[in-house]
């Protein structure tokens, strides 16, 4: 490794949407020197000066194009690259890193198993890390980690692939089958819109998984399906279960009603177990109370710009000194990547006690009203 441990960054595909976060993690929360190119950046830096000026180059590219665009750049690089350490952050892993190999760089792959956040870092999310060749980076790419404060777990890139193939690509898979079943039923449905008074938790998550799909950049989705080797027997095998369920409710007889709880019920509690089934049932509960309160009408959303011991104390105590109950108080971001709390409110208070709390977190400068 180059002795500098505050190394240059060069990220490949800087214009993009996770090459943008990557930009303002390592400027912000590492304090490194950042250059990026993309060739939907005229104003960004050449390839040559990313090879020749950066010591840890990360391509943030489509997954389609990755295993070509780094060929390139090994091309270029021509053995300049020892001493260098390349990443990746794909979501598809043994392609990408055979090309790295290709290269005289130390490699590893990552994969945060998120799309970019609006926060800072990573945390509480997890990250692929698939070590293949590092050997003098190993103290720095620790520290990224630690930067990162991601959830890390290692990986081969053979087995991030399969075990994406279930996480992401059939996770997906069902979402987008299941929205065109939807889509299918409008006819009598009218706006599917419609169904969010019939809905249960469970068609909540289900619901949200589909939106998030159609909501977010359409290629990323295409290229788990197709440019990873191990999606097409995990759908083939969803496929004949589904279809084996389909016969079976088709029938409609006792025997069949018996061979569906025995395969999907009882043989499918027993492979999962007791303990991830009861954490699992504990999760669906407590995003179903989640949900059940971010859908209550009566809130009201603050953010408290001074990130200190004691704001919420203080924002608490102006509402309690307003007489105003809350019923619930849940933590997100919104869009612009702000902090804010949403404060879900009891169906006695009145318009005046909620006025006078509102007012005196103003006055005190407590915090921003976002949405009444």
């Amino acid at each position: 490794m180059n002795s500098a441990v505050r190394p240059v960054i060069g990220i490949v595909g800087s214009a993009g949407a996770y090459g943008r976060w990557l930009q303002q993690f390592f400027s912000q929360c590492m304090g490194l020197t950042v250059i990026g190119h993309d060739p939907a950046d005229p104003a960004s830096a050449s390839p040559e000066q990313l090879i020749t000026q950066a010591q840890v180059l990360v391509f943030s590219v489509p997954i389609r194009h990755a295993g070509q665009i780094i060929a390139q750049w090994v091309a270029q690089a021509d053995g300049r690259e020892a001493g260098q350490l390349w990443l990746d952050i794909t979501s598809v892993k043994v392609a990408p890193v055979a090309a790295l190999l290709a290269s005289r760089a130390e490699v590893a792959g990552l994969h945060p198993m998120c799309a970019p956040p609006k926060s800072p870092t990573l945390k509480g999310r997890a990250l692929v890390v698939c070590t293949v060749r590092v050997q003098a980076w190993q103290p720095w790419l620790e520290q990224l980690c630690a930067a990162l404060q991601a959830q890390c777990v290692q990986a081969t890139p053979e087995q991030h692939d399969r075990v994406m193939a279930l996480v992401q690509a059939m996770v997906h898979a069902c979402g987008l089958a299941q929205a065109s079943v939807l889509r299918e039923q409008r006819d009598w449905l009218g706006a599917l819109t419609g169904l969010l008074s019939f809905r249960t938790a469970g068609f909540d998550m289900h619901l949200a998984t589909m939106a998030r799909i159609l909501a977010l950049n359409p290629a990323i989705y295409e290229d788990i399906q197709f440019g990873n080797p191990y999606v097409a027997p995990i759908l083939a095998r969803l496929s004949a279960q589904l279809q084996q369920l389909h016969a079976w409710v088709v029938a409609g007889d006792q025997a069949a009603r018996d061979a569906f709880r025995a395969h999907f019920l009882a043989a499918n509690a027993q492979a999962f177990g007791q303990e991830l089934i009861a954490q699992g049932n504990y999760s669906f509960e407590r995003i179903g109370y989640l949900l059940a309160d971010l859908s209550g009408e009566r809130a009201v959303s603050v953010y408290l710009p001074e990130d200190r011991p004691g704001s919420l104390r203080a924002l608490l105590a102006a509402f309690e000194q307003a007489g105003v109950n809350l019923a619930s108080i849940h933590s997100s971001r919104t869009p612009a990547g702000e902090l804010h709390f949403r404060l879900g409110l009891g169906a006695e208070v009145m318009p005046a006690a909620l006025a006078q709390a509102l007012a005196l977190v103003a006055d005190q400068g407590i915090g921003r009203i976002l949405e009444p």
